[in-house]
């Protein structure tokens, strides 16, 4: 929310590719990053105030694809490129669905994922905000986080995170979300997964703490690197 006020943190990490959720529309984030160094966004979003975006800088740029399925409307996949390497990159906010439950929030990542498989057999790279995690899976027996990861490794797709550190879903010591801003409401939420091919000893991942950036938002960023 309000990206446009509080971006300069965020890239002194010097992104190459930048996955915003709650973000406003194209417009005000190209008025905000005038002055920036940044190549080019894609936004997409029915409220101009809180969608979902990708921005690029240096040598990478980033297009549609046109299979968009409206159906799985926050999961967006784009094609990445620096001129030398391709990758297929979903941007992902899980969101409740309007008419049918067992599509809400980790459901609408479990179909996208199906309905996207064939992109899924070349280097993806599917981050963001998923709203889940295993612990939740007791309530949803159908279509959860499990499954989605079974389903992903089963395509050599793995969470970074979980990858490098060797922790279980369900399992995580560091929250990517204080709901609310509370800091004893911590959970596991955003994710960044990768085909195999892109991860190596050299691609690392961390979150951010709450102490340096909570008064921003609920959410701590993920910052990876060296990945592909």
């Amino acid at each position: 929310m309000a990206f446009r006020k509080k971006y300069a943190p965020i890239l002194e990490a010097r992104p190459d590719v930048l996955i915003l959720q709650e973000c406003e529309h194209q417009e005000k984030l190209a008025i905000a990053l005038a002055d920036t160094d940044y190549r080019q966004i894609i936004w997409y979003g029915e409220n101009p105030h809180k969608g979902i975006a990708a921005i690029t800088y240096n040598n990478w740029t980033i297009e549609s694809l046109d299979m968009h399925d409206p159906e799985y409307q926050y999961i967006l996949p784009l094609k990445l490129s620096n001129g030398v390497d391709k990758y297929n990159l979903f941007v992902i906010w899980a969101m409740p669905h309007k008419t049918e439950r067992r599509k809400d929030y980790v459901g609408q990542i479990y179909g996208a994922i199906h309905y996207y498989e064939d992109l899924l057999d070349e280097p993806s790279i599917l981050i963001g905000d998923f709203n889940s995690n295993a612990i939740f899976d007791k309530k949803r027996k159908r279509n959860n986080h499990q499954a989605v990861v079974k389903f992903l490794e089963e395509k050599q797709i793995s969470s970074i995170y979980h990858l490098k550190g060797g922790y279980a879903h369900g399992e995580e010591p560091d929250p990517t979300l204080y709901l609310l801003k509370k800091l004893h409401k911590p959970y596991h939420m955003d994710y960044c997964f990768a085909s195999a091919g892109l991860i190596s000893e050299k691609n690392t991942i961390a979150i951010g703490q709450p102490d340096e950036w909570l008064h921003l938002s609920d959410h701590m960023p993920l910052i990876i690197d060296n990945l592909g």
